[in-house]
């Protein structure tokens, strides 16, 4: 326990300061942090088979292409230019033809893109979404950090109902309740009072908790994938946090889902 809070107490003190000031900085360290959270990602393909050096080498300029393409974007339709999902496309699918299959294949393919589509978009998002306005960033932040605390403090003590036992063991019903309750309660007065809302506060409070929804459900995801590759963790660059996927599971589901539906308040 000590080292999971000295750790998380070194990354506020490194993370705040950079998304305070924001810029090319806080662009370089988002791609940064999404590259080493992509890397894990093909670590776990990698358990299972390695992929050519080549084509790793076009996952990662792929990916950090997407991450910071647009960064001029000003407004909240956040988009990606069809033209340069098209192009990863290209560069993934075609080299099944140059490759033995046994070496690189559809799935292949197929694993590589869906990592630099899913969390090229999530980082991208992250991006664009300071880029436009700190205070949103500090939304989904809140949102995610106080969903996921008040989940872990409610469970631990009257969780009872396992919610999904087969995919992390430890959540429970009553824990996913109080994080949905309180992460929406906090995360919503904070919206509130930044934006000097003024609109239907029912419907804030829906589209909020559906964001504290996500959120978890994301986690899950991310729970079902370790599962599956049958690891504790993606990484250990915090240590007794795990990689940047254990890290930053919830955020990425958030934020994407921010993205189209924002505009609903």
């Amino acid at each position: 326990m000590k080292t999971r809070v000295i750790s998380a107490i070194v990354a506020l003190i490194v993370v705040i300061p950079i998304i305070l000031v924001g810029g090319k900085l806080y662009c370089f360290a988002v791609a940064t942090i999404g590259l080493l959270g992509f890397w894990e990602f093909i670590t776990l393909k990698e358990k299972e088979k390695k992929l050519p050096i080549l084509m790793k080498m076009i996952g990662v300029i792929a990916f950090v292409f997407l991450v910071l393409s647009n960064m001029n974007q000003i407004g909240l339709d956040f988009y990606t230019d069809y033209k340069i999902l098209t192009s990863i496309i290209f560069l993934v699918m075609i080299p099944i033809v140059f490759y033995n299959r046994n070496k690189y294949n559809i799935e292949d393919a197929l694993f590589l893109f869906g990592a630099i589509f899913f969390l090229g978009l999530g980082f991208k998002y992250l991006i664009n979404v300071r880029i436009y306005d700190l205070n949103y960033l500090i939304f989904l932040c809140l949102l995610t950090i106080f969903t996921d605390t008040f989940a872990y403090i409610t469970g631990s003590l009257i969780g009872k109902h396992k919610l999904a036992p087969t995919v992390s063991p430890k959540k429970t019903w009553e824990g996913f309740v109080g994080g949905l309750v309180f992460g929406t309660f906090i995360s919503t007065m904070f919206y509130y009072a930044a934006f000097e809302y003024t609109g239907n506060i029912f419907l804030l409070i829906l589209v909020v908790a559906l964001l504290s929804t996500i959120g978890q459900l994301g986690d899950l995801v991310f729970s079902s994938t370790k599962r599956y590759y049958k690891i504790k963790d993606f990484g250990n660059i915090m240590p007794g946090h795990g990689g940047v996927l254990d890290r930053l599971d919830s955020i990425i589901f958030v934020v994407l889902a921010f993205s189209f539906i924002v505009r609903l308040i």
